[in-house]
Protein backbone atom coordinates (compact mmCIF):
# COMPACT_ATOMS: atom_id res chain seq x y z
CA UNK A 1 0.00 0.00 0.00
CA UNK A 2 1.52 3.33 -0.98
CA UNK A 3 1.91 6.21 1.59
CA UNK A 4 -0.83 8.59 0.04
CA UNK A 5 -1.14 10.87 3.10
CA UNK A 6 -4.66 11.57 1.92
CA UNK A 7 -5.83 12.19 5.26
CA UNK A 8 -2.92 15.03 5.76
CA UNK A 9 -4.93 17.31 3.15
CA UNK A 10 -8.57 18.69 2.44
CA UNK A 11 -9.86 21.58 0.73
CA UNK A 12 -13.50 22.49 1.08
CA UNK A 13 -13.65 24.95 -1.51
CA UNK A 14 -17.71 25.26 -1.58
CA UNK A 15 -17.04 27.02 1.70
CA UNK A 16 -18.14 30.90 1.50
CA UNK A 17 -14.32 32.02 2.53
CA UNK A 18 -11.98 29.29 0.04
CA UNK A 19 -9.35 30.35 0.30
CA UNK A 20 -9.48 32.44 3.64
CA UNK A 21 -6.25 34.08 3.16
CA UNK A 22 -5.35 36.58 0.36
CA UNK A 23 -2.41 35.36 -1.89
CA UNK A 24 -3.08 31.33 -0.33
CA UNK A 25 -2.18 29.27 -3.37
CA UNK A 26 -5.74 27.72 -4.06
CA UNK A 27 -5.25 24.60 -5.62
CA UNK A 28 -2.45 23.91 -2.53
CA UNK A 29 -4.83 25.11 0.31
CA UNK A 30 -4.88 22.74 3.14
CA UNK A 31 -8.55 23.53 5.05
CA UNK A 32 -7.86 20.80 6.84
CA UNK A 33 -6.54 23.13 10.38
CA UNK A 34 -9.39 25.95 9.47
CA UNK A 35 -9.29 27.17 13.07
CA UNK A 36 -5.10 27.13 13.83
CA UNK A 37 -4.29 24.53 16.55
CA UNK A 38 -0.98 26.29 17.40
CA UNK A 39 -3.24 29.33 17.34
CA UNK A 40 -2.98 28.53 21.54
CA UNK A 41 1.17 28.73 21.52
CA UNK A 42 0.63 32.70 21.34
CA UNK A 43 4.25 33.99 20.41
CA UNK A 44 5.43 30.35 20.12
CA UNK A 45 3.30 29.62 17.38
CA UNK A 46 5.72 29.99 14.51
CA UNK A 47 3.33 31.74 12.03
CA UNK A 48 2.90 34.87 10.98
CA UNK A 49 0.92 37.04 13.30
CA UNK A 50 0.31 40.33 14.97
CA UNK A 51 -0.99 41.50 18.06
CA UNK A 52 -3.48 43.96 17.38
CA UNK A 53 -3.76 46.97 19.80
CA UNK A 54 -6.81 45.58 21.59
CA UNK A 55 -4.39 42.30 22.44
CA UNK A 56 -6.05 40.01 19.93
CA UNK A 57 -3.53 38.01 18.03
CA UNK A 58 -4.10 38.32 14.31
CA UNK A 59 -2.92 35.59 11.73
CA UNK A 60 -4.89 37.26 8.85
CA UNK A 61 -1.08 36.99 7.11
CA UNK A 62 -0.08 33.74 8.07
CA UNK A 63 -0.20 30.80 5.56
CA UNK A 64 1.45 28.32 7.63
CA UNK A 65 -0.92 25.91 8.73
CA UNK A 66 -2.86 26.18 5.25
CA UNK A 67 0.21 24.91 3.46
CA UNK A 68 0.04 21.27 2.54
CA UNK A 69 4.03 20.76 3.38
CA UNK A 70 2.97 21.46 7.30
CA UNK A 71 1.02 18.77 8.01
CA UNK A 72 3.73 16.76 9.76
CA UNK A 73 5.14 20.14 11.90
CA UNK A 74 1.92 20.82 13.38
CA UNK A 75 1.31 17.72 14.49
CA UNK A 76 4.63 17.27 15.96
CA UNK A 77 3.87 20.31 18.48
CA UNK A 78 0.75 18.86 19.98
CA UNK A 79 2.30 17.95 23.14
CA UNK A 80 3.25 21.35 23.59
CA UNK A 81 -0.77 22.08 23.48
CA UNK A 82 -1.32 19.30 25.48
CA UNK A 83 1.01 20.88 28.12
CA UNK A 84 -0.67 24.55 27.44
CA UNK A 85 -4.07 22.87 28.15
CA UNK A 86 -3.03 21.12 31.65
CA UNK A 87 -1.67 24.51 32.99
CA UNK A 88 -4.34 25.82 35.71
CA UNK A 89 -5.60 29.36 35.69
CA UNK A 90 -4.01 30.96 38.16
CA UNK A 91 -5.94 32.19 41.07
CA UNK A 92 -6.09 36.36 41.41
Amino acid sequence: MADTKNYSFFQHKECEYFPCHKGADRENFNCLFCYCPLYALGENCGGDYVYRENGVKDCTNCLYPHRRENYDAINARYREIMELAKQKPSKE
